[in-house]
Order: structure tokens, then sequence, then C-alpha cells
């Protein structure tokens, strides 16, 4: 299957350091917070600054690889999937247990919500995966746009 002319293997192959970085920073996050550590150590690790890292990454090497603002789009969307997935399975936890983590915490959760509960899970998969994608799609097209102007105005002052 193709989306927008390249396969998913493309996408992942493309930012594979970032998805694994993503991996890494929310299962440490989340392993932490269950083995005891302090909400206030475990908030350190940010999938939400790994992902606006790769996000920024992406728009940068885009014309380099051949993608273009149309194929940021799953680029972003698989950054936002994993990001909310691993939020997801820690909400998921607290709820099976009864116990918080990180992810479900009254600091950490949407006003008006305890953390571990329906509502909660909905908001990441409407919210931080649909919403957040076209957010990250947004940004990476202008980074996108600036990466294109600024290897052209080089391109330019060399000849």
């Amino acid at each position: 299957m193709k989306i927008f002319g390249k396969t998913l293997g493309e996408y992942v192959r493309f930012q594979k350091t970032f998805l694994i970085l993503i991996l890494a920073v929310g299962l440490a996050r989340l392993l932490l917070s269950l083995a005891g550590a302090p909400n206030s150590a475990v908030r350190w690790l940010s999938m939400t600054m790994v992902l606006l890292a790769g996000v920024i990454y992406a728009g940068i090497k885009a014309p380099r690889a051949g993608f273009g603002y149309r194929h940021l789009l799953p680029v972003v969307v698989l950054q936002a999937a994993l990001v909310n997935g691993i939020t997801i399975v820690g909400i998921l936890i607290a709820i099976a247990t009864g116990q918080d983590n990180i992810f479900t915490a009254p600091e950490f959760s949407p006003p008006g919500d305890e953390g571990r509960g329906a509502f909660h899970v909905f908001g990441h998969v409407a919210f931080g995966t649909g919403i957040g994608s076209l957010l990250s799609w947004a940004i990476s097209s202008l980074v996108l746009w600036i990466t294109k102007k600024a290897t052209r105005r080089s391109a330019s002052a060399t000849t």
C-alpha cells in the first residue's frame, strides 16, 4: 500500500531514529513511573520534546530525501501515533491496576478528569493523534518551506 506515492516502510526509514527515540523515552518514562520514581523526576523525559525535534528534523531532511509537504503528514502521524499509543498504554495500565502513573497523575491529566478514564484515552486518540498531527504537519511544513527558501538562496549565492 502506498500513501502519497511512498510505502509505509519508506516513511519509517525516513524517521527511524526519531521513532526509536520516542519509543525509548516513552518506555523509560512509563517504566520509571511504574517503578515508583517521583513524577517530578520522570517528567523530564519528554516524548513531546522528542516529537518536536522529529517534526523539525523532518522538515529539514525532506527535500534531500525526495519528500514534499504531503509526505510530511504520514511522517508526523506516525510520530504522534507512537507518542499517544505509549501514553494510552500508560492510562490503560492505571485503569487496570487502579494506581496512577506519570500518564494519569492529576498534573498530567485533563482538567476535571481523574486521568484514569475513557475520556482521557479518547482525548489522546482524537486530539493527540488527530489534531496534534495537523499542528505538527503545519510546523514541519513551515520548516520545509524555510529550508527550501534557504537552500535556493545559498545555491544562487554560490553561482
